[in-house]
């Protein structure tokens, strides 16, 4: 079976965003702070469609991202928006009309809408009947490749409390955000052994990786 990678950026003091979420603050009030390293890597940088950037530890994180990724999983939170009905100008997402995944995005939602087909190969899907069902189409459309879960946080929490996540990716911003959203907080459940396979200090962050065992 396909594993579950989660993929996310968290503060020293535990936080994947900071207070006040909106779609002007993605990340919360000052929470922009955790994505400072990723935006002047060049492999980024050209991933967007921008020029410039530099080469640096990090660089290896970007390239590798969407490996033998076949699909991905992610909140409304990340998908943005805004909570509520999607209204009649929905929000298409932070990452303009190519965003940068080039495969099925499933979208968790409380509220129905139409999947939505954007250039380059991604289509976000709207899931409503939670993230089990939203996996499991996740990895029928993955075609045997990894699904990727990128958050936000309360996402994240959940799949790592239900015991779903295989392998885990987490970068640490040296900065205390004091606030927001928790990463490993209510977990539930017997404790998971993790094995930690590596660690990449860069410059502005350190990259962990984790297998669930």
């Amino acid at each position: 079976m396909s594993r579950l990678r989660l993929r996310m950026m968290m503060s020293v003091d535990g936080y994947t965003s900071a207070p006040g979420q909106s779609a002007e603050n993605p990340f919360g009030v000052g929470g922009m702070v955790l994505t400072e390293w990723v935006f002047a890597l060049r492999a980024f940088r050209e991933e967007h469609g921008m020029e410039g950037g530099e080469d640096n530890a990090s660089t290896q994180i970007i390239e590798q991202h969407f490996e033998n990724i076949g699909a991905s999983v992610m909140g409304r939170n990340m998908f943005g928006g805004g909570p509520g009905p999607w209204g009649d100008d929905p929000w298409m997402g932070f990452w303009g009309d190519n965003p940068p995944y080039h495969h099925p995005v499933f979208v968790l939602t409380h509220h129905p809408r139409e999947s939505v087909e954007m250039e380059g190969g991604t289509t976000f899907h709207f899931v409503t009947d939670g993230l089990e069902s939203a996996l499991a189409q996740a990895r029928e459309a993955a075609g045997g490749q990894d699904v990727s879960l990128g958050g936000g946080g309360t996402t994240a929490r959940a799949a790592i409390a239900a015991g779903l996540v295989d392998d885990m990716l987490i970068t640490i911003v040296p900065v205390f955000l004091g606030g927001g959203t928790r990463l490993f907080e209510d977990l539930g459940g017997a404790p998971r052994r993790l094995e930690q396979v590596e660690s990449i200090a860069a410059p502005d962050v350190t990259h962990l990786r984790f297998r669930f065992l």
